[in-house]
């Protein structure tokens, strides 16, 4: 009752009130909040300060940065969550703030773009400065070729590389991406290795065109750290996938290397084992192998999952 009776008190004022509806739609840093609400950066933190210590949000540190969000497991992370259902939609501050998080999420993702842009002509070039290709390519070709697999999604598919490698282990492939400047080069790339069964299409993450259990297989190879709502974007990816299918994710393990935010937009500093699992779990997916491939500074994992039953979801593009 204690905690409960604190969490109650900690909420019961305006500003954290609203602190938390806007926590619950994202990963806010104090710096987003300081941004949204017009308050200063003291007075944010100390409100921040209270919810967290009362358990009605969550605290995350990444490199420098931290992030806060709405709880989502202790005793009293239902009570924030209803705190959050109960205030009115129509709420004039409310909707002033969630308009002003709609500006921040807008911004992130003009500087994503930005960056694909500007990069997209050296991404492989780029990517080499600190990723194992090879080897992280050869492991992934073995794992493709124990499954039967005949049709092949490939989220965020950047210059086309994972259907390159993967294009000759299947029927079909087909890559989704959102950056026209990496969807050029990747019909460019296919078209001169003359790779007919694979294609390119614009996509979003987090509403694939295409329909509910269509692939045999769906990788995400080095695209989940730029997600703004990674558990999202594994949910669509395993909404897409046929029962028995497999999801690929490649991508980093946690590290501490901020130039990879500061310098390339990296949304996320890598991925906790659990918090891998977690998600894939969440999404209706049995996690299977995970593989780990050590580099200096940083270590490349694939990690696995396997649908057992139909998607839950009956949406189709």
């Amino acid at each position: 009752m204690d905690n409960l009776l604190a969490a109650m008190k900690a909420a019961a004022e305006p500003t954290r009130l609203r602190l938390l509806v806007l926590c619950a739609h994202g990963d806010l840093t104090v710096s987003d909040l300081v941004q949204i609400l017009g308050q200063s950066q003291p007075r944010v933190s100390r409100h921040l300060r209270l919810l967290t210590e009362a358990g009605l949000l969550d605290r995350n540190r990444e490199g420098s940065w931290v992030y806060y969000r709405l709880a989502q497991q202790g005793p009293t992370a239902g009570l924030a969550q209803t705190l959050v259902d109960s205030i009115p939609g129509e709420d004039p501050t409310v909707g002033r703030d969630l308009g002003r998080l709609e500006s921040v999420m807008a911004e992130r993702a003009r500087r994503a773009e930005d960056y694909f842009h500007r990069m997209a002509a050296r991404w492989d070039e780029v990517r080499a400065l600190y990723v194992q290709d090879d080897e992280v390519e050869s492991l992934l070709r073995q794992l493709i070729s124990r499954e039967k697999v005949s049709d092949l999604l490939d989220v965020g598919t950047g210059t086309g590389r994972i259907l390159e490698i993967l294009a000759g282990q299947v029927e079909r492939a087909v890559g989704i991406d959102l950056s026209p400047d990496m969807l050029m080069i990747a019909r460019s790339k296919l078209e001169r290795a003359r790779l007919r069964n694979c294609v390119v299409r614009k996509g979003d993450m987090y509403n694939l065109p295409a329909a509910t259990g269509s692939f045999d297989a769906v990788t995400v190879h080095q695209v989940l750290h730029y997600a703004e709502r990674p558990a999202q974007a594994i949910e669509e990816a395993a909404r897409v996938l046929r029962p028995g299918g497999r999801l690929f994710i490649v991508d980093f393990q946690a590290h501490a290397q901020d130039v990879l935010r500061d310098e390339h937009e990296h949304r996320w500093l890598g991925f906790e084992e659990n918090s891998i699992a977690t998600w894939l779990k969440d999404a209706g997916l049995e996690p299977a192998e995970s593989r780990h491939l050590a580099g200096n500074p940083l270590t490349i994992s694939i990690w696995s999952a396997r649908r057992q039953d139909a998607p839950v979801r009956s949406t189709a593009a």
